[in-house]
């Protein structure tokens, strides 16, 4: 796991970025964006994936549809040390509420719900179509490492 912020180490990581959150707020309009959602402390750092890009989205409040109020979206990233490439090999998006992890959704596997509760079915298949936005927006063409 690695912040969005330490990972727009170059215009095209960072514009890309940069799209990842338009389009989530395309679907989902009224949240705020974190692109610093892990803590700099040993215990944090410990779990650093350098090949996932990591993106905090805060609801205003609880929301129903997505049982939840914030998300955590992780992309999993191939970095190719040969081509100098990298690829989305997966996405991972979480939501929380003081409870904890409520549901997690991987595009690794069947591409399902897990957890105490899950998304109203619209809201499941608009984070479904937000991460095959993300494939096409990472992979169409190959990212600079």
């Amino acid at each position: 796991m690695v912040n969005a912020a330490e990972q727009a180490k170059n215009f095209q990581v960072a514009s890309k970025i940069a799209s990842v959150v338009n389009l989530f707020k395309s679907q989902f309009a009224d949240v705020k964006v974190d692109l610093k959602p892990w803590m700099n402390d040993p215990d944090t750092l410990e779990l650093v994936d350098p090949d996932s890009i990591d993106i905090g989205f805060h609801l205003p409040g609880r929301s129903r549809s997505l049982e939840s109020r914030c998300l955590l979206v992780q992309i999993r990233l191939y970095q190719d040390p040969i081509e100098a490439y990298s690829r989305v090999i997966g996405v991972e998006v979480a939501g929380y509420d003081h409870r904890g992890e409520q549901w997690k959704l991987s595009t690794v596997g069947g591409w399902r719900f897990v957890g105490n509760t899950q998304p109203t079915t619209e809201s499941a298949a608009k984070l479904k179509y937000f991460c095959r936005q993300i494939f096409e927006l990472f992979n169409n063409d190959d990212m600079a490492a």
